[in-house]
């Protein structure tokens, strides 16, 4: 079983089933949300995400149709959900157990921070493909 929590642990979370391929997004709100050069995300399946603590998460809708869920008390970004879609988006800082997938890719390489240099030889598109 894999699990993660927030910062201050009023959010835990297990995972059931497989986790996505890795993805680092340089987009602007991702950027602004993480305070950081970028996100490290994977998709899971909604049946296989297991959340306690829900009553100490916050949501944010950073775009139409997607929200950000995030600890009340501490900030931690735990994961997006976009709107008709059968899966979240982890944020993988919020893990606790070690996974097994594979970084994929960089996405919205096009708004990335002009101050960090990619250099995972990993694919990059300039938005999300």
């Amino acid at each position: 079983m894999i699990k993660g929590s927030c910062l201050c642990g009023s959010v835990k979370y297990e995972i059931s089933g497989d986790v996505g391929d890795i993805v680092h997004c340089h987009c602007q709100t991702c950027r602004k949300a993480h305070g950081s050069a970028f996100s490290s995300v994977a998709a899971i399946k909604d049946e296989d995400f297991n959340l306690s603590g829900s009553d100490s998460l916050k949501s944010y809708e950073s775009s139409q149709g997607k929200h950000r869920y995030f600890c009340a008390n501490c900030g931690t970004q735990v994961y997006a959900k976009r709107e008709n879609t059968p899966h979240i988006i982890l944020r993988l800082g919020s893990l606790d157990s070690d996974i097994n997938s594979t970084e994929k890719e960089h996405i919205w390489v096009s708004q990335k921070a002009s101050w960090y240099r990619i250099n995972s030889g990993l694919p990059e598109c300039q938005e999300f493909e």
